[in-house]
């Protein structure tokens, strides 16, 4: 399969990801608002539940890969990257920096 395909593949899977992820982040953010308590639990949670860290840190990810994909269609749109080559180096730029992106948030998450 093509690195195109397989990256366009993502970005859906990704924006798909996002919407699932609005309904924990959705839910801790109703918490957090109700009061002092709701929010100093929702702050210890993300302190210091590993599934609630992984789960920050997948809707996070993919909100970078699916940012990053983004910012490519749209430079798409205006007529770049719609050759075969260039095309084919922006979808791997596209993976590069979002995997680098997708670290660097990991470190900051972790």
């Amino acid at each position: 399969m093509p690195v195109t395909a397989i990256v366009s593949i993502i970005h859906r899977v990704t924006g798909i990801i996002l919407f699932i992820g609005l309904i924990f982040l959705l839910y801790a953010f109703d918490v957090s608002l109700e009061s002092q308590q709701g929010f100093d639990q929702v702050v210890n949670m993300l302190q210091t539940n590993f599934l609630a860290k992984f789960v920050i840190w997948g809707v996070v990810s993919a909100l970078m890969y699916h940012f990053v994909a983004g910012i490519k269609h749209l430079f798409m749109d205006l007529g770049h990257f719609e050759e075969l080559e260039s095309g084919r180096n922006a979808a791997v730029a596209n993976i590069v920096i979002a995997a680098v992106l997708i670290v660097l948030a990991g470190v900051w998450i972790w």
